[in-house]
């Protein structure tokens, strides 16, 4: 190789190093920026609140930035939609704030229809036949997320133990996009909780390496979670039982009327000998 057509192949090469340094320089400038733009751009609470044994509800409040749905377009509004039907089909209720917030709250009265109804409404995605053909499509833009709710209860006469087991894959959620074009890092831009709230309070298990460490205040436990990574939450907590109750009531009342038949009152076998005699 002759020393011109080395300098003209060493230009070229310097040449493509330099613009693929600027190209990736332009891409960390831009991924800041829009970090920047959309931070706080949505803010997703979710609570199950008990308030006995037989009564309780799961509330969604969920406000999203104008930054975010200019990106998203109809998409956002479709799924705001979504979530206002599915929540009147499970009997719930939804009050619409705004375009971009909306507060839904399903009610439940045992635990089997709390993990009846969570799970059926998370994952109504996976039933097409509720849904329109519009509806599937901007629903389909969406990332899909996979979630299961577990309450697993025992018994101990008057006492019922409940662990609540969550799972939550919001591994789809690890990139922003636009049409297919990437725009940012979502732990930036999405704020993500789930509390769980009791009469007496609940605890938190942690057994594998996707728990979260809750923030406790009061009665009530809260998890951040974590876009773009498994989360799993699992807590216990106690509920007095409505059926050991009503039965050492019954055991107590008929007790008691053991005790005053036979304490002060006389004995139906001597008064039915004494009325005997008489006659």
């Amino acid at each position: 190789m002759s020393r011109l057509s080395y300098q003209k192949h060493s230009y070229a090469t310097t040449t493509r190093l330099v613009k693929s340094l600027f190209k990736r320089i332009r891409l960390v400038c831009i991924l800041l920026l829009a970090s920047l733009l959309l931070s706080g751009c949505v803010d997703y609470d979710l609570g199950i609140n008990v308030n006995n044994a037989n009564y309780g509800k799961f509330v969604q409040h969920i406000k999203l930035g104008e930054k975010l749905t200019s990106f998203s377009g109809d998409a956002v509004y479709e799924w705001l939609d979504s979530i206002e039907r599915r929540a009147r089909e499970l009997d719930g209720k939804a009050k619409r704030i705004s375009e971009e917030e909306i507060i839904v709250s399903i009610p439940f009265s045992n635990g089997r229809e709390l993990q009846r109804k969570y799970n059926t409404f998370f994952n109504s995605k996976n039933n097409p036949k509720s849904r329109s053909a519009k509806q599937a499509e901007s629903e389909s833009e969406l990332p899909k997320i996979e979630s299961n709710l577990f309450l697993k209860q025992s018994n101990f006469l008057l006492l019922v133990r409940n662990q609540l087991i969550y799972d939550l894959d919001l591994r789809s959620l690890g990139l922003i996009s636009s049409k297919g074009n990437v725009l940012t890092n979502t732990g930036s831009i999405l704020d993500l909780e789930f509390s769980l709230k009791t009469p007496w309070g609940a605890s938190s298990i942690e057994k594998t390496e996707d728990s979260i460490e809750p923030q406790k205040n009061n009665k009530q436990l809260a998890w951040k979670l974590k876009p773009g990574q498994l989360n799993h939450i699992e807590a216990v907590f106690w509920l007095p039982s409505p059926v050991g109750i009503g039965t050492l009531f019954i055991v107590l009342f008929v007790v008691l009327g053991f005790y005053l038949r036979y304490s002060f009152m006389p004995d139906p076998k001597i008064q039915f000998s004494a009325t005997s005699s008489e006659q």
